[in-house]
């Protein structure tokens, strides 16, 4: 009995020791230590437990992905090989477009011969899975996206952004940020950032599409100098596949200008096509940007550059690197171009760093919106702390206080299952790098009540059991045995309360829950287990026939 009796109180005493250790070292132990020998106990414990947003201070975003967006280049893609594919065919039609702004996802043809209506259709079955012809409206035809094929590309959408978001904030150093898909609303992204405090500089980087492309020119790097000039070149009306964009050119002067370039609507290569980038210096020792094709893309891109190099009769040998709808540069194709290539031009060394950083972190496949905008003060979340813990204190005094004067001895026993349930609660938070928030707090003081709770059970069975005249160990052993049915129902309930939020609830919500489900795992530990190894051990001092303290 005093051999079980011992290794209950070893077993305890070595889960406070591994627990307290954790509480400071948490599950970076080297970053824990430098951090503990740069700034003490109190360095290890801010490097361990990692706090909310409401505790920390920092950023808090609502987005709105703006998916049509996404639909409209996947349709715009779709009308230039409907219109490639019927010319080579030579089959007869008016005009190929996308008349209803509200509905990207729906393409009319005018003016198709009744021959051509089979070739169409094949386009479509073979090339265009995700789209299907639709019976005749106005003397045209409409081929539209299929409302599954929508769905998809518009739910695909928000989770490639939110990939692209949590790429990109997780260069910035933020730790345990909340970056999920905000379910108050259609195609939201909820961001958090704990301890972020240039908050302009985080906007420009989330919000930034950073959507390289590189597209056939036709005009030199002169460019025009306004729209006007751009369409009078080019006979007052631009073809279906060019488009006029807006860019910059240094001048002889050196000075900036503003121009115009008439560019193909549909890129060469871009997006997921670049594989990463690098900030680099031009060969004037500015800063630039170097930046890498995929295989596929790099193979697509040579391709084309030999069809419309310096060296064919192609006049428009020319390629305009375009990005977020801006021409950024437009050069001359002087010979077959692999997967490199070099952005350069009014870059300082930092926005070089970042649009490499977002290039390579992967382009947003459609542009964002803020919806909601909030700072929170480090002060506030000061105060928070501070508030947090004096509750904590002031409730664990008084329960201690009241353990002490309401069961006596028994209620040091008490006390120590709660400093121990504690201190596991506290282990587990550094160990798994939850983030603690306000939420979670509270969760802490419910977990010490919930152990408050299991004593209060097991020390009136025990109570019971003296007055019905039993000897103190057997009491001690009815009393446990008794009160664990109550207890494990208690807790059971309380866990399956607290998975529910963890399966429904957002950021502090789920911080709460998992704060609550282990603390009252902890407690079942503390309560059954060593409070009973303390009893134990109490017990085995004591003179057969002498009163137990409770």
């Amino acid at each position: 009995m005093q051999k079980k009796t011992g290794l209950k109180l070893a077993i305890s005493f070595g889960v406070m020791v591994l627990f307290l250790a954790l509480i400071f070292l948490g599950n970076d132990w080297e970053r824990s230590f430098q951090a503990i020998k740069e700034r003490g106990l109190v360095g290890g414990l801010q490097e361990s437990i990692h706090l909310g947003l409401d505790l920390k201070g920092g950023a808090h975003f609502i987005l709105q992905v703006k998916v049509n967006e996404a639909v409209s280049t996947d349709s715009d893609r779709a009308v230039e090989l409907l219109k490639e594919e019927l010319q080579k065919s030579n089959a007869k039609f008016t005009d190929i477009s996308k008349p209803d702004a509200q509905h990207p996802e729906r393409i009319l043809i005018t003016g198709l011969a009744t021959d051509a209506l089979g070739k169409v259709r094949d386009l479509v079955d073979s090339r265009l899975p995700e789209y299907e012809l639709t019976s005749g409206v106005n003397n045209g035809y409409v081929v539209s996206m299929k409302a599954a094929a929508l769905s998809n590309l518009k739910t695909r959408t928000v989770t490639q952004s939110i990939e692209a978001i949590r790429n990109r904030v997780d260069t910035l150093g933020v730790r345990e940020p909340v970056i999920q898909e905000h379910g108050l609303g259609d195609y939201q992204i909820l961001v958090q950032l704990p301890g972020a405090d240039d908050t302009a500089r985080v906007k420009e980087i989330i919000s930034s599409t950073a959507r390289l492309e590189i597209r056939q020119a036709f005009v030199g790097s002169e460019g025009y100098a306004n729209e006007a000039d751009a369409l009078a070149a080019h006979g007052g009306v631009l073809p279906p596949n060019q488009v006029i964009l807006p860019g910059k050119n240094i001048g002889s002067s050196g000075e900036s200008q503003d121009r115009v370039w008439v560019v193909a609507r549909v890129p060469v290569v871009g997006g997921t096509d670049i594989k990463d980038a690098v900030p680099s210096k031009d060969e004037v020792n500015k800063p630039s940007v170097v930046f890498h094709l995929t295989a596929a893309a790099g193979n697509k891109f040579a391709t084309f550059t030999a069809d419309h190099s310096e060296r064919t009769s192609d006049p428009y040998h020319y390629l305009a690197i375009v990005l977020d709808e801006h021409v950024r540069e437009v050069a001359s194709i002087r010979d077959e171009i692999h997967d490199t290539g070099t952005i350069s031009g009014g870059f300082t060394d930092q926005s070089a760093k970042d649009l490499s950083m977002l290039l390579s972190s992967g382009s947003l496949p459609a542009s964002i919106s803020y919806l909601e905008e909030r700072s929170v003060g480090p002060s506030l979340g000061i105060d928070s702390i501070r508030a947090g813990v004096r509750a904590a204190v002031i409730g664990m005094i008084a329960v201690m206080l009241f353990m002490l004067v309401y069961y006596r001895g028994a209620g040091i026993n008490a006390n120590v299952a709660l400093i121990l349930n504690l201190i596991i609660l506290l282990g587990f938070l550094g160990f798994s790098g939850a983030t603690l928030t306000l939420p979670g707090i509270a969760g802490v003081i419910l977990t010490v009540g919930m152990g408050v709770d299991s004593n209060v059970l097991i020390f009136e069975r025990i109570r019971e059991e003296l007055r019905n005249g039993k000897a103190p160990a057997a009491a001690v052993d009815q009393g446990f045995g008794r009160a664990w049915l109550t207890i494990i129902d208690t807790h059971v309930t309380t866990i399956v309360s607290a998975a529910i939020l963890i399966v429904f609830g957002t950021g502090p919500v789920r911080g709460f829950a998992v704060t609550l489900i282990f603390g009252l795992l902890a407690n079942l530990f503390t309560a059954v287990f060593v409070s009973r190894a303390i009893f134990d051990a109490v017990l085995q001092r004591k003179q057969r026939g002498e009163a137990l303290s409770i």
